[in-house]
């Protein structure tokens, strides 16, 4: 079974990964390793050592600590009687889909101008379906 820091830290990878629009081939490629290794870190079934940490951190350039950011709320035992923190597990959750990741790139390949504007529109149409409910 895969202890929730490996998976925690397998999430944070193909997140990375995949915002950089690299394939596990890709990425195992640049650190010397095969793409299954990285199938294994990605879905929590190997634990990552503290050098290939740091060769993975280098390939994707990211500091090191970029893995375990956000840790704490996965970590840390609930706590009776306090409210979960819903809005973090929904934005990371967001954050690690496909989509997102190509619209993230979408955007930043416009203008400052179209980019302004497409916010303005998001913006707009998160007004209008507030109303709607």
């Amino acid at each position: 079974m895969a202890n929730a820091i490996d998976l925690h830290v397998g999430k944070r990878l193909r997140r990375r990964r995949r915002l950089l629009g690299l394939t596990q081939q890709q990425l195992a490629e640049s650190i010397g390793i095969r793409f299954q290794q990285i199938q294994k870190y990605e879905c929590g079934a190997n634990r990552v050592t503290a050098s290939r940490l740091y060769e993975l951190a280098v390939a994707l350039n990211v500091p090191v600590n970029y893995f375990f950011e956000g840790l704490q709320q996965v970590a840390a035992p609930a706590t009776p009687g306090a409210p979960a923190n819903d809005r973090d597990l929904i934005a990371a959750d967001v954050l690690s889909q496909k989509e997102t990741l190509e619209l993230i790139r979408a955007y930043y390949k416009l203008g400052e101008r179209p980019r302004r504007r497409l916010l303005d529109l998001a913006k707009a149409l998160q007004d209008e379906s507030t109303d709607a409910a």
